[in-house]
This record gives C-alpha cells, structure tokens and sequence, in this order.
C-alpha cells in the first residue's frame, strides 16, 4: 500500500465497468451494487484522498473533495430524462478536481476518466458558460502568437494532445461576436 493510504484501482474495477456496460440495468446493478462500493467507490474515493496534497501542491485554487455526493467523484446514475439511450448508469469512472469557484462540472479544472478500454486525464472546461467562454476566447484573440507558441511547443505536445474547438474556430467567432 502506497504511504497515502492509496494502493492503486484493481483489476476488479475494472473488470466490474467491463461487466456493467454488458449489463446496464438496476436488477444487474442492485445484485453488484456491494461490488461497485468495494472495486469502484471505494479505490475512487481514496484515490481522490490521496490526490489532495499533490494536487494542492501544483494547483491550490482545485478542490479534491473525496465525498460520494457532492464532491469530485461524479455519479454512476446518467440522468436519462432527455436522452435517448435510457441505460441507467455511466459504465467508467469519472472525477473531476474543479476550480473552487466553480460549482458544476462546467467549472475549469482536472478530470480523470477510468473505463476499460480507455483512460484519459482532462485539463480545461467542458461546455463552459457563455461567460468564461468569451473570456477564453477573447484572450486567445488579444494574443494568438502566445497562444500558439504553448499549444505548438514541442514540451506541450510531447505530453497532451489538444482536444476540442479550435483555436481559429475560438478567435474566428470571437471576431464574429463583435460585429
């Protein structure tokens, strides 16, 4: 066991997404819900446990609150009202260390996202406000030299992969919101 108290996520946990997409419904979950506490909730919660001070150290304004509701774990349950695939439940392991002034995943900060066939880490805002977009996006557009000299330098694109709009899409509407 690591000396933060987190030893890693298990094969299991995996192993129990795996099982879930193949069998997305409540009589399955119910039946594997101590299973989910054991092989998910638990190595996720104690993985953000054991993020708070490494976090901390490079990032203080990002939370890493290790709560079942409310904190940086994000739900199982998929809010199904207005989609059109009705399965119950999100079938990968999805935390977010947000920014302390945001409230809601919009807020910029980290994500992590664990399933079986893929494992990602997340840096920036998804689906930003109008707001904090037009701020973004106006930056990009009073400086598209640095901007481009930190997405193009070789010690960015070593390690990320820029992902999402682009940065002439941002400045080109930023410049059609000003006429």
């Amino acid at each position: 066991m690591a000396k933060n108290g987190f030893a890693g996520f298990h094969p299991s946990t995996l192993k129990f997404l795996g099982q879930l997409q193949r069998n997305n419904n409540r009589d399955w979950f119910n039946k594997n819900k101590s299973r989910y506490e054991d092989e998910v909730l638990a190595p996720s919660l104690a993985f953000i446990e054991a993020m708070q001070r490494p976090v901390e150290q490079f990032s203080p304004l990002l939370n890493c609150v290790p709560k079942r509701v409310g904190g940086s774990l994000m739900r199982i349950y998929r809010d199904t009202r207005f989609a059109k695939d009705k399965t119950p439940y999100k079938t990968n392991i999805g935390i977010h260390f947000r920014h302390q002034a945001g409230c809601d995943v919009h807020a910029p900060g980290l994500y992590v996202h664990i399933e079986p066939k893929e494992v990602f880490l997340g840096v920036g805002m998804w689906h930003p406000d109008t707001k904090p977009l037009a701020c973004v996006r106006q930056r990009i557009a009073d400086s598209p030299a640095a901007w481009k000299r930190v997405r193009d330098s070789k010690a960015f694109r070593t390690h990320f992969e820029l992902t999402g709009d682009r940065h002439e899409d941002l400045i080109r509407s930023t410049q059609c919101s000003r006429t």
